[in-house]
């Protein structure tokens, strides 16, 4: 305890460090003030009912993922998964569209050019979210608009606005990428999901210990029990990686010898981080969309589809990870032209021939190591669903696992190895220099 706050005592004493931490609060503290302000012309008082809607179900999700914006009625209600949904898109036409695919090998121009689409698609997307939202919400609540206002009227300033809203949460994360720590979009999904976890907590425990079934003191400590080991097994996934070796070539330039030594290509276990998990989790919402958030004259596979605990769901969402696990793994890692590195600086798989050869060794890798990662993930994203045949219950249970725990696990090792390279520029002592699991041999960068 002694050392954790003497290092924390490092962490003020670095005023760029100091600056960027105190600027990703205020940042974040923006963002959460703004999922508690209401749209114009909304009486808060009148939304229990848009509120138990978003007590259980997919409905609970998105409600996550906006920090309780959604079912608050705000100005952010629609967060941040409107830009992962146009990324998405991105990323696919990147794969399909020559257009798109000439774009990523221009650099840092085509990435500015990419990013300027996916803007452009994500206000298309929020065009269309925002009156869907502005309909359930009228669905739901429709006693909460103010006496005097007709919502034919009242959809179209409420659409702006749920659109600047959304568009000024990206802009939120892009300034702490730039100007804090850790990943800005990154960190707005955690701290969405964090704001749920007391409130979770306590009902689970009220729970646990008023209804005759709960199983009372004994019950909650396996609970905690099995989070617990949940988090170290998303520990140990994040961090896994397989080591490839590579030997360098001895040069002899004059009196002096370069090269000849071996070093190692870490491949990652879950090269992809968290973004198949995001990536499905954005295409489950579909039904919501279809059915324009009603289920009631919706068919038996939309309703399956909107029940995180359905069977159809869990199995969906598990095809859906493991395929975007690989799909992702290989737009991040291009085996090609890892090999053409190797072979240009005079580096060989020893006992592998370089070039063709080599690429085809390092894709027969992380094909044989993704394919475990994948249905590693897969469980650990359908563990909510689990823990419910436990009677946990369903807002506590986001937390066992899925799209919650993951992005909770990712973001927190990334933000804390982000931290410890100021620690160690300085030559101080780093947060996570102890222990098994160390954050100085790579970094996990999550979306």
């Amino acid at each position: 305890m002694k050392k954790f706050i003497e290092t924390l005592k490092n962490c003020w004493k670095i005023e760029d460090l100091r600056q960027r931490i105190l600027i990703t609060i205020a940042f974040v503290a923006i963002y959460r003030f703004g999922s508690f302000v209401v749209l114009p012309g909304i009486d808060p008082s009148m939304l229990q009912k848009l509120q138990s809607q978003t007590s259980g179900g997919l409905m609970s999700l998105l409600d996550m993922f906006s920090g309780g914006a959604f079912s608050n009625a705000s100005i952010f209600a629609l967060g941040i998964m409107p830009y992962i949904s146009a990324s998405i898109v991105m990323q696919l036409l990147a794969v399909v569209v020559p257009y798109f695919q000439k774009m990523q090998r221009e650099g840092e121009s085509g990435r500015k050019k990419i990013n300027w689409y996916t803007r452009v698609l994500t206000v298309a997307i929020l065009l269309f979210q925002a009156p869907s939202y502005l309909m359930n919400l009228k669905i739901q609540a429709y006693g909460a608009l103010s006496s005097g206002i007709d919502w034919s009227v009242f959809m179209i300033p409420a659409t702006i606005i749920l659109a600047a809203g959304s568009m000024f949460v990206l802009w939120l994360g892009e300034r702490i990428t730039d100007k804090g720590i850790g990943n800005g979009i990154s960190l707005i999904i955690m701290i969405g999901i964090i704001a749920r976890l007391p409130q979770a907590f306590i009902q689970e425990v009220s729970s646990r210990f008023t209804a005759i079934t709960g199983g009372g003191l004994v019950m909650f400590i396996v609970e905690i029990l099995i989070l617990y080991a949940v988090v170290c097994a998303s520990l140990l996934l994040v961090q896994g990686t397989r080591k490839i070796p590579v030997q360098y070539a001895k040069r002899i330039v004059g009196n002096k010898q370069y090269g000849g030594a071996r070093q190692y290509v870490p491949l990652k276990l879950f090269a992809a981080n968290v973004m198949p998990i995001i990536f499905a989790q954005a295409l489950m919402f579909i039904p919501l969309a279809i059915v324009q958030y009603s289920t009631d004259q919706s068919g038996y596979i939309i309703r399956s589809l909107m029940d995180h605990r359905s069977l159809l769901y869990n199995i969906v969402f598990a095809a859906l990870i493991i395929a975007f696990t690989y799909f992702y793994t290989a737009l991040t890692l291009n085996a090609t032209q890892m090999a053409e590195d190797m072979k240009r600086n005079n580096g060989f798989i020893p006992g592998i021939k370089p070039g063709k050869d080599t690429a085809d060794y390092i894709d027969t890798v992380m094909s044989r190591i993704t394919f475990p990662g994948s249905l590693f993930i897969a469980f650990i994203a359908v563990m909510p669903a689990l823990a419910g045949l436990l009677n946990v219950q369903d807002a506590f249970s986001q937390f066992f696992g899925g799209t919650s725990l993951l992005i909770l696990v990712g973001v927190v090792i990334d933000t804390l190895q982000q931290i410890e390279s100021h620690l160690m520029m300085r030559h101080y002592d780093g947060l996570l220099n102890s222990g098994r699991i160390r954050g100085r041999n790579g970094g996990v960068s999550a979306y």
